[in-house]
């Protein structure tokens, strides 16, 4: 069977999430996307120029979704710990640690941040310095969940730090 000419770059930047998400960074090459995606490495080359801008890419694509995400669920949701569920179901880890080193996947990783933060104060009525902690108890909890633990319970961290 031959190979596809064409793949749309959605289908590459998930790819490229995915890997991120199962193996970490290093696992993400050109031969390792190619074997998911069944396009040649160099057509990947042609495209992104190198690994990092490809990396770039995938990581520029799901903060967009992330962001649509975030902007929704803040619209829909009346509280922060319905909010953050629902952020929870689109927000990758893998994403969000793979971002902080990467320059503007970076900022964009701190400015989401700080804009739930926000959000978090607002639907909770507390201080920013509460909805900052809650936040840090949810990216921990998803760390967690991630690594296969059980039992952290998100809601009794935000009783207890609101």
């Amino acid at each position: 069977m031959a190979r596809p000419r064409s793949i749309p770059d959605a289908v590459i930047y998930d790819a490229v999430l995915d890997l991120l998400e199962e193996r970490g960074a290093a696992a993400v090459s050109f031969g390792a996307v190619s074997a998911v995606v069944g396009l040649a490495p160099p057509s990947l080359v042609q495209r992104y120029g190198d690994r990092e801008g490809m990396l770039r890419a995938a990581l520029a694509h799901g903060w967009e979704r992330v962001a649509a995400v975030t902007e929704a669920a803040e619209a829909a949701e009346e509280s922060a710990q319905g909010f953050l569920k629902a952020l929870g179901v689109a927000v990758r880890v893998s994403l969000v640690w793979a971002s902080v080193g990467e320059g503007l996947a970076g900022e964009r990783a701190a400015a989401w941040r700080a804009g739930v933060e926000a959000a978090v104060a607002r639907k909770a009525g507390c201080k920013a310095e509460a909805a900052a902690m809650i936040f840090a108890a949810w990216q921990g909890r998803m760390l967690w969940d991630a690594a296969g633990g059980a039992g952290f319970r998100l809601r009794d961290a935000v009783k207890r730090i609101g």
